[in-house]
């Protein structure tokens, strides 16, 4: 099976402009920014989209949004942002590769798309 895009990300063979970084995870500015701020949040482990998370990715999930709340603060998004996860190709996936989108730093509309 082919890397996803974020697999090479990971593995340094595509750049990125990379925010934060850790064990589990790695944080990137999104290339197509939808808001000033927009960062994805991906786990270096492939788990496809969300629907095929397993019991064993628990610690992992959580971990992605602790990660999400450690980086609202460190960025000062006290106004608000959005965390947005898609899930297959009604939902505007890209990537088979699940990640967490976190917009912030202008108004957001609802209901969203």
């Amino acid at each position: 099976m082919a890397k996803t895009l974020f697999q090479k990300i990971i593995d340094r063979e595509i750049p990125a402009k990379i925010e934060y970084e850790d064990s589990l995870c790695i944080v990137i500015h999104d290339i197509e920014p939808q808001a000033p701020v927009h960062l994805l949040v991906i786990p270096k482990k492939l788990i496809a989209r969300v629907a095929v998370a397993e019991e064993s990715d628990q610690a992992l999930l959580g971990h992605l949004l602790i990660t999400v709340s450690a980086l609202a603060k460190k960025l000062n998004l006290e106004q608000g942002f959005r965390v947005i996860i898609n899930n297959g190709p009604h939902a505007c996936e890209s990537v088979p590769h699940m990640h967490i989108h976190v917009l912030a730093k202008r108004q957001m509309t609802w209901p969203p798309g």
